[in-house]
């Protein structure tokens, strides 16, 4: 996963997607009835117990896998120790929850569930989802770059320098001819560059020059530059670029 992955799955269309995935896993759980949950009640009951559950435990389990992602691969953290470490302090409160749901559903629980059981059973099966969701989002994103791919640093960018992507926490430059992958922070490439630019969102910077046009998708803004990249303009950095003389009031292409 590089940068540009984790900035795709915080986009609405990734959280919908997730959160239909929640409701669909939660509704065959309630069909199901794991630990002993089918004897609880009727069916309907059952599937909107465990699909209400399922919901709002994936919305805070793909809360935190955003936040300790991008932060733990940057440190080089493997899933298999900060996945376990998330929904062990996750599960803490959605237990407590949970089981007060359950227990007011189905009071003869109260006694014959007890908090350290059902937490112990929330770990099992909040590990193993968080895990294979991990691990299909890291299938569907971009391997992780290896270092022996990144080039020695320049001291001064060269004119035919278009942009600066960050990848992870590499930056790649693509050039007139290519690009090139380095292993560095995106302002110590912007300030090696010495020609006029500008940083259009956190992960991109761009050449005045190589700009050649505006996309405009609905609120999502774009620059459409001399090699064909299209690079994402975040919302903050619209009134940035008007004052700077590249768009100008309906936030096309000033001449």
């Amino acid at each position: 996963m590089n940068r540009c992955d984790f900035d795709r799955l915080n986009r609405p269309r990734a959280w919908a997607m997730d959160v239909a995935g929640f409701a669909v896993t939660g509704a065959v759980l309630g069909v199901v009835g794991p630990f002993g949950s089918y004897f609880n009640d009727a069916l309907p009951m059952r599937v909107a117990y465990w699909t209400g559950l399922f919901v709002v435990s994936g919305i805070v389990f793909g809360a935190g896998v955003r936040w300790i992602w991008p932060r733990a691969q940057a440190r080089r953290v493997s899933p298999i120790v900060w996945v376990p470490l998330l929904v062990a302090v996750a599960d803490l409160p959605l237990s407590l929850v949970g089981r007060s749901i359950a227990v007011a559903l189905w009071p003869p629980l109260e006694q014959a569930l007890g908090w350290g059981e059902y937490y112990a059973q929330s770990l099992l099966v909040g590990t193993i989802y968080t895990g294979l969701y991990v691990a299909w989002r890291s299938r569907s994103g971009t391997a992780p770059i290896a270092d022996a791919q990144a080039e020695t640093p320049p001291d001064r960018w060269g004119p035919d320098l278009i942009c600066l992507q960050m990848e992870d926490h590499y930056v790649r430059a693509h050039l007139e001819q290519g690009s090139r992958l380095v292993l560095m922070t995106l302002g110590q490439a912007v300030a090696r560059t010495g020609q006029e630019g500008l940083q259009i969102h956190r992960s991109w910077w761009v050449a005045r020059r190589a700009v050649t046009g505006t996309v405009r998708d609905g609120r999502n803004l774009r620059l459409r530059l001399s090699n064909g990249i299209e690079a994402p303009v975040a919302r903050a950095a619209v009134a940035r670029l008007r004052a700077a003389g590249w768009l100008d009031a309906e936030d096309r292409l000033s001449s």
